[in-house]
Order: structure tokens, then sequence, then C-alpha cells
């Protein structure tokens, strides 16, 4: 293990002059960037009467509520789940339930949950009881139409039959009946529900791996647009007239994403809107529930950019804009008669304030911050920067230097974002934040492969994890080198599920580029997590194979043999932290098990953390906390970063309890044998 001068020097106090570190901001604690907001998630009930926000109870994220016009203090709690947080929730139609899903220690197995704010409560009853609606084991619930024309139902979607697949069914919310709409055995992957709440489309995924789009005629399914796999297509509402939809797609020689109106009936198809910059894929469009109407599109560029349609709210908004300069505006809820609105306003240096707006008065009117005692001034801004890969590719990229000194030669974190069919995108970043305060200069790429950019930009990626999209990171770190930004000595790279392979596939396949690494979540076999893909995603395995290589060939699977850090992990000679949730049902257990292993059979030193409570990626507050203590203290040992070195006992404790001595970890024979 090599010997860390930067983190001797720093000691001794030889590094870093002591005026230039007199200029760096205080660190901040983790806890004012990770630790659960103060206030989130608010919402208006479909009249405005009462607002709902999530806000811990008892030391678990909840759901509250109030009256609009009370103050916050006179919340009253609505769930009591002290074993997970409740991380999302939305009204009933009527405004007489709170609804959410919850699984089981980050299993993915969701059933949905009904609280009635308006229960009477026992003696000695604090919060009304929350019915399990679904109340099945190892079945994911899928949520696919909450009716306006029967406010006491929801159309949902159950795997209980077939694992692989969802039934149609429609729930009463008020009794927790079930009625079978629809048996799946034609592989649908989606329902669309015109403004009448009528299912009139369904999304099939064929074997082949294209997507199919179907007219529902009775019991009948039609087939009426369909689009390859290296494609894309789908539904994006009802045009008001309800019967022709908006129609997302790339089909034949159309690079980017565009909205078209597309007819069911006839198949005719008129072009609406494309990115009038011709940079980016059409992004979305927000319809009014009240007219039908779009208000407006989105596209998201370097920054998110919107177009749009209904002059009124455009004024509206221009008005918000004024009062909040600077800040990033995101409507979060509206009442049913649109009139009353909650905005989020935040920017890369802030994660916000939550706003009520009122369009017929025009008032605005401070609800909270999330995080009130974030130092904002002393948050570092985000910036766009470019960069060519291996082979031209222009890749974009999110950078985040630290404040208060030089932006020359410092130490420098990678962080890939998962997926990968996913993106980075502008706005706050609680780890940009987090690792910019520690000193560091965050490069945040979007390799090819990333969505947005275009179908050519996204299928570059095909067939090349570790490849071609790991030289798209590592061409990163050469040009925060060329530009003098980037000690080269001193780069780290950290990310979790498909940012978490990239880690692993940057130590062994770039075994010199890097001083330290965070794989969370990681991937580090790449057949044995195609054979682990949870049935509820049979619809994209081809998609899996088209995108990263089929283990069924003999060219596959030398591919994917080639391209899996664990084949390699003898060439790693780069300080590695591992971290694992014990139940992922995505990227499991054995994935990191398998890498601590062969680490630890070349008596090489590897950290690891795993919770026997999470899945992928951490959920509970104290898990993330200890997580990210052992974390910065691991990059601060090997790249001379700052870190903060108290934490709280319940903290410590448990960052005791999910770290894993790498003797004890042991393979199942199907890993032993996949290993060999």
């Amino acid at each position: 293990m090599r010997i860390n001068l930067y983190r001797l020097l720093l000691v001794v106090g030889l590094l870093v002059p002591l005026a230039t570190q007199a200029q760096q901001p205080a660190i901040i604690d983790r806890q004012l960037l990770f630790g659960d907001p103060e206030i989130s998630g608010a919402q208006l009930s479909p009249d405005g009467t009462f607002m709902s926000f999530i806000k811990p109870y008892k030391g678990t994220r909840n759901i509250w509520v109030k009256r609009t016009a009370e103050p916050f203090e006179a919340a009253k709690p609505m769930t009591a789940d002290t074993t997970r947080p409740v991380r999302g929730y939305f009204w009933s139609r009527n405004g007489k339930y709170l609804l959410y899903s919850q699984d089981k220690g980050g299993d993915e197995n969701f059933n949905v949950y009904a609280v009635n704010p308006a229960e009477t409560l026992k003696p000695g009853q604090d919060v009304p009881t929350a019915r399990d609606l679904t109340q099945l084991k190892g079945v994911r619930v899928a949520i696919y139409n909450v009716p306006k024309t029967d406010p006491n139902a929801l159309y949902i979607g159950l795997n209980d039959r077939d694992k692989a697949w969802h039934d149609l069914y429609k729930l009463n919310i008020a009794t927790g009946e079930r009625t079978l709409l629809r048996k799946n055995t034609d592989r649908i992957s989606g329902w669309n529900f015109d403004w009448n709440d009528k299912v009139r489309m369904a999304s099939r995924s064929p074997q082949d791996g294209s997507t199919e789009l179907l007219r529902v005629d009775g019991d009948s399914l039609v087939k009426i647009y369909s689009t390859t796999l290296e494609e894309a297509s789908y539904v994006a509402g009802f045009h008001k007239d309800n019967k022709r939809v908006y129609l997302v797609t790339n089909k034949g020689n159309r690079d980017l994403t565009q909205l078209v109106l597309f007819d069911p009936a006839t198949g005719k198809e008129e072009p609406i809107e494309t990115d009038p910059l011709k940079r980016v894929d059409f992004g979305g469009i927000a319809l009014s529930e009240v007219t039908h109407e779009p208000i407006y599109t989105t596209y998201t560029d370097d920054r998110l950019r919107r177009i749009w349609k209904d002059k009124a709210f455009e004024k509206d908004f221009a008005l918000i804009q004024a009062k909040l300069p600077g800040a990033d505006l995101y409507p979060a809820s509206s009442t049913d008669d649109e009139q009353l609105w909650l905005i989020a306003a935040t920017s890369a240096t802030d994660p916000g304030a939550t706003y009520l707006f009122n369009r017929k008065t025009k008032q605005l009117t401070l609800q909270y911050r999330p995080r009130p005692n974030l130092p904002i001034a002393d948050l570092a801004p985000m910036t766009v920067v470019r960069y060519k890969s291996s082979d031209g590719l222009e890749i974009p990229a999110y950078l985040t230097l630290p404040k208060g000194v030089p932006a020359k030669n410092l130490p420098l974190i990678v962080f890939p974002h998962g997926g990968p069919w996913a993106r980075d995108v502008y706005g706050f970043n609680a780890f940009h934040q987090f690792l910019a305060n520690r000193g560091y200069a965050v490069l945040s790429p979007n390799f090819r492969a990333s969505t947005g950019f275009g179908k050519a930009f996204l299928n570059a990626g095909n067939k090349q994890w570790g490849d071609k999209m790991q030289d798209d990171i590592t061409w990163g770190v050469k040009e925060m080198v060329t530009k003098g930004i980037a000690d080269p000595k001193r780069v780290g790279i950290m990310g979790g599920s498909y940012g978490g392979y990239a880690t692993l596939a940057g130590v062994t396949f770039t075994p010199d580029l890097y001083a330290a690494a965070v794989a969370i979540v990681a991937p580090s076999n790449l057949i044995t997590l195609l054979k682990s893909i949870p049935p509820y995603w049979e619809a994209g395995r081809k998609q899996f194979y088209e995108r990263m290589g089929d283990p069924n060939t003999a060219e596959g699977k030398a591919q994917l043999e080639r391209q899996s850090p664990l084949n390699s992990a003898g060439k790693i000679k780069t300080p590695l932290m591992v971290v694992q949730g014990a139940n992922d049902p995505r990227v499991n257990k054995a994935e990191s098990d398998q890498i601590v292993v062969a680490l630890r059979d070349r008596n090489y030193p590897v950290q690891y953390i795993c919770a026997p409570d999470e899945g992928h990626g951490f959920a509970r507050p104290v898990n993330n906390m200890a997580m990210l203590a052992a974390a910065e203290k691991f990059l601060a040992a090997q790249l001379g970063g700052r870190y903060q070195e108290s934490m709280p006992a319940d903290v410590a404790k448990r960052l005791t309890e999910i770290t894993v001595d790498p003797k004890t970890v042991t393979l199942s024979k199907t890993e032993t044998a996949e290993k060999k």
C-alpha cells in the first residue's frame, strides 16, 4: 500500500500554507448537508385547506399536516414509521387520505399505505392509523393512475401472479378491496389513462427489446406505433380533445427526441416541438388539469430551460422570478383550481426555500427553508465544463471548486452518476458541496450513455462499460490535470450504482490514475449482475443485453468478463472503500462480497461497510451519516483533504456495527463458481 506523503505533510503543516488554510470556509457539519431536512416535500390538499409535509417524528421522517393558514408549529404527525423514513406521498383526489408507499429494509417490494387525517384518535394515540392497503409480501406495487372521476380509488399494478409483470387492478382506498381489470399476459409495461380516467393506451415490451404502443379497443390491444431497441417513444399525456396524445419520440432519422401530436385511431403524427437550440432531448410537458392545455415544456440543457405556452402562467412566474432573482423555480404542488401554488426556489449554492403563491392576489409568502442552518455563504458555485474524450466525443460535465483557495493543483474527486442511463444536472448537489468544503475539486461527467443528449450520444455507450464510457471519465481527469486544476497524484473517484462500477473500473483498468476510491453499491462482476436482474425488470432485459452485452453468447460473455472489475482485481493498488446494502435487489450484496474477498485473498487492505437494513443506497440517516463519516476520513487520509473528526455517539456506534471485517466475508458456492 502506498505511503501517503500528502497526508504526512498535511499533519506536520507543510503542505498548505497557513494563510491559504485561513481563507477556506469552516468545515460544514455533515448533519447540515445530509441529515434530515427540518421540513421538506410540502403539498397542498386539493382544496388548499391543508398543507402536508415531511418532518422527523421520533427521529424518523414522517408525514405531518397543518391548516395552510396555520404556522408550522401547529402541525400534527400523520405517520409514525420508526424503521424507515417516508420519502414520498400524495393526497387522494378528494383530500380525504394521504397515501404513501413503503418497503422493508430497502428490498423495493413496496406496499401502499393510507392515512385519514380526520381520524378520531383513541386515548393514548398520538398519530392516525396507517393502513396497509395491499398487504402483500415479496410483491412490488406500481401506481398507474390517481383518478379524479373516482377519488376513492387508485389504479395499481401487482406482480403477485407473475413476478415479471404487473396485472392491472382498481383499488378501493377506503376498504382495500381490489378488482382485477386486466391480467397481464402481453408483456405490458405501462398504461395510459385519458382525462376521463379511462385506460386508452398501453406500452408493450416485446422480447426483441423494442417498444410498442397499443390502442385499447375493449378487450383487444391493437399495435399502433413502435420504436426499435435503439429508439424511444412514450405517451406524455392526452390532448384536450381527449382523442389525440402527446407523444415523445426519436423514431427514424431523428437524433433528439421531440414532441408530436399522435392520433391513436389513424396513426397520424403531427410535429409540435423539438429543442430550438438543437442541443438536448425534449424534456417534458406540463398540462393544466383545469383547461387540459399545455402550460410549458422543458429542456434539460446545461441548466433547465422552459418554453411557456400559457401566457398567464408565464406572467405569474416572471413576477415570482423578479422577487427571487437568480433562483431556479420549480412548481411543487397546486390546488385543484390551480390558484394556489407551492414553489421551490433553489440554486447550486442554496438547497432553497418553499413559497406559497396566490395567483389571485399575487402574494408570495415564504413557508420554510429545508436546511435553515446551512451556511450558504460558504457554499461553492457549480460550473459547466466540456472536454474531448479519447475518440473526440465532447463530454459535458459539472465542476465545483473549493471556495477560498486558488483553483490550482487541487485534490480532485471524480463523482460519476448512477444509471448509467441517467444524467447529472445543474443545481444544489450535497455531495459536491460536501467534498468541495473539504477542499476537493469535484467533477461529475455526463459520459456517453447518459440520457438527454440525443440518440447517438446514448447509443455510443452500447457495450462500452469500462471501455469508452470509462475513457470519458479518465479524459475528464486528464483535462483537469492539463488545466492545472488537479494534482495528478491526488485524484480520487467515488460513486454509487453505475458510479460505483465506474469507481471499481477506474482502479482496475487505470490503476495508476487514482489515489483513493469509494465504491457504493457497485457491480463488480457483470455476469452475476445480469443474472440477478429483478424479475420486475424483465421488460428491460433485452435492453440490458444490447447496451451492456449478452452473457448468453460466447462473444458477449467474453466481453463482459473482460469488463468486470472483479477479473482485474489483481491490478488494484489504490486504497479502496466498499459500501453495500445487504438487501439491495439491484446490485446484490454478492457484488461487493466478491471484490472484497478477491482483495482479501491477495492480502490487500480494503474497508468494507455493509448495512443489514438497507438496499440500493442508504435511506436511514444514521447509516448514511456513518458511511459519510468513514468516507471523508478515508479520503482525507489518502488525498490530504479536510474532514470532520467528531460524530454523534449513535453514528459512531452504528459505524462500528456496519463495518465488516473482510476476514469474515464468505461466498456462496454459486459466487465461488462464478469467480473461478
